[in-house]
């Protein structure tokens, strides 16, 4: 993908965030797991960057921050899920196996967006509010590549 391509997704991206967006849902266990790798993937890849000119972990810090509450709720759904499928002991494993899975797919930086790119979409999620933009952020910023079409995200 061309530079301009590239800016062009990460616009549409962040563009997402600021349209209207549909009312939250419950965190279920698939949004929950979103929720999880999305913070798991800002942790790793901001620690990835700090030495570089676009580290991020200021806004990494912010993200956190704001967003506590709804981390906490879908850790819990998620660990919920996990107890009802592997019983206590198995969950913690599961999600122990999960995190360090997530951590060494990010540890090799984001497939499509550089440290900048990172630095301005995590910049722009820590002052997003609606839960639903965070779960619509977290289905583009988790793809394998960016959106086909970018204008598309930016009309949600």
């Amino acid at each position: 993908m061309g530079v301009a391509g590239k800016w062009a997704a990460v616009g549409a991206a962040v563009g997402m965030l600021l349209g209207p967006m549909p009312a939250a849902a419950a965190p279920d266990p698939g949004s929950a797991m979103k929720l999880r790798e999305l913070d798991t993937m800002l942790m790793v890849t901001a620690l990835r960057c700090r030495f570089g000119p676009d580290g991020f972990q200021a806004d990494y810090d912010r993200f956190t921050t704001s967003h506590i509450g709804m981390m906490n709720d879908a850790a819990k759904s998620l660990q919920a899920d996990l107890a009802r499928r592997y019983g206590a002991v198995g969950a913690a494993r599961e999600l122990d196996r999960i995190s360090v899975k997530m951590a060494n797919q990010y540890g090799q930086g984001h497939p499509w967006l550089d440290c900048a790119d990172l630095k301005r979409v995590t910049n722009q999620l820590s002052l997003e509010t609606e839960p639903a933009a965070m779960f619509a952020a977290a289905d583009t910023l988790l793809a394998d590549s960016p959106p086909a079409n970018p204008a598309l995200l930016a009309q949600r």
